[in-house]
């Protein structure tokens, strides 16, 4: 088990009072959602992903791609918001990415992703909430003759 100690910190219950069965599935037990089955997939907007479990914003939208695994797939994180671990589940040797704020599980890394980084952060949708950047409304201080 996991002995880090983050800086938000939950117990069970409010982890459970906090997040859907799912995403607990997801981020407290280490789980993978069905790919293609949250719209986050298929989010084209400008904007900031951000960890479900603490609000830490994890990647931004000009970093994400598709990839074809029906999860979203991101190049970089936010600086400093994601640590990576060993992950040796399923017979296999893989790299776990979770929130270095709140431990929370998010997805995996994989180094087979496009240029400049060649890395793929395939990561749960259940795991992030989206919020799009505010456009800006012009105003005009001319007045008016």
């Amino acid at each position: 088990m996991d002995t880090h100690t983050y800086p938000v910190t939950r117990t069970d219950a409010e982890w459970r009072a906090r997040l859907t069965p799912e995403q607990y599935a997801v981020m407290r037990n280490h789980g993978t959602e069905r790919p293609g089955s949250c719209a986050l997939l298929y989010e084209k907007r400008a904007g900031t992903f951000s960890c479900v479990g603490c609000d830490q914003p994890l990647f931004e939208s000009k970093l994400k791609f598709e990839s074809g695994t029906g999860w979203p797939s991101f190049n970089d994180p936010v600086p400093g918001s994601t640590e990576d671990t060993v992950d040796r589940s399923y017979g296999m040797v893989r790299t776990e990415t979770h929130c270095s704020r709140c431990g929370s599980h998010l997805g995996q890394v994989f180094p087979d992703g496009p240029p400049p980084t060649g890395l793929r952060n395939c990561i749960n949708c259940g795991s992030m909430n989206f919020k799009p950047y505010l456009r800006r409304r012009r105003v005009c201080t001319r007045e008016r003759v």
